[in-house]
C-alpha cells in the first residue's frame, strides 16, 4: 500500500503572490498562508497561528497571480514537499511547502475580481446589485500532474 500525502488548508495569504518563469517559460508562484486557532488557556482565550509556504505551478500559478492577493482568504488542497538546497555559505538547509493542486477563493462576489480590478470605482449601489454579492466560492484546480521541484 502507498502512503497518503494530502494537505487541506483554509487561511489568509500573508502577501501577494510572487510569480517567477522557469525554462521553457514555465511559471511558479509561491506565497505565505496564515492558518489560525483559538483555544482556552488558564481561562484566557489564546490565538495561535501558523505560517505555511505554498508553492502552485503553471496554469495554477498563473490564476493565483490574477485573482489572489494579500489578506484573501482561500482554500487550499495539495501535498507536502520538504526540498533540500545550500545557502550561500555552503550550509545544507530544508524548506518544508506546500504544493497546492486546487484553490478555492472564499468570500464575497466582490473579493473574486481579478487583482486591482476592486477599485475601479464600481461599486454595487442598487439592492439587486448587492444580493448579487452573496457569498459564494471559486475553484481553481491545477490539470498538470508534472512535478518540477524548484531549483533554489
Amino acid at each position: 500500500m502507498s502512503g497518503v500525502n494530502k494537505v487541506i488548508l483554509v487561511g489568509h495569504l500573508g502577501k501577494d503572490p510572487e510569480i517567477r518563469y522557469l525554462e521553457g517559460n514555465v511559471s511558479v508562484a509561491s506565497f505565505p498562508l496564515a492558518t489560525s486557532e483559538t483555544y482556552n488557556k488558564d481561562g484566557k482565550r489564546v490565538e495561535q497561528t501558523e505560517w505555511h509556504n505554498i508553492v502552485m505551478w503553471r496554469g495554477l500559478a498563473d490564476v493565483a497571480v490574477k485573482y489572489l492577493t494579500k489578506g484573501k482568504l482561500v482554500y487550499i488542497e495539495g501535498r507536502l514537499r520538504t526540498r533540500t538546497y545550500e545557502d550561500k555559505e555552503g550550509i545544507r538547509r530544508y524548506a518544508t511547502e506546500v504544493v497546492a493542486e486546487t484553490f478555492t477563493l472564499l468570500g464575497r462576489k466582490s473579493d473574486f475580481e481579478p487583482a486591482g480590478a476592486a477599485n475601479t470605482g464600481n461599486v454595487a449601489s442598487t439592492p439587486a446589485q448587492k444580493a448579487e454579492d452573496k457569498e459564494i466560492e471559486v475553484d481553481f484546480t491545477e490539470n498538470d500532474q508534472e512535478d518540477n521541484p524548484l531549483p533554489f
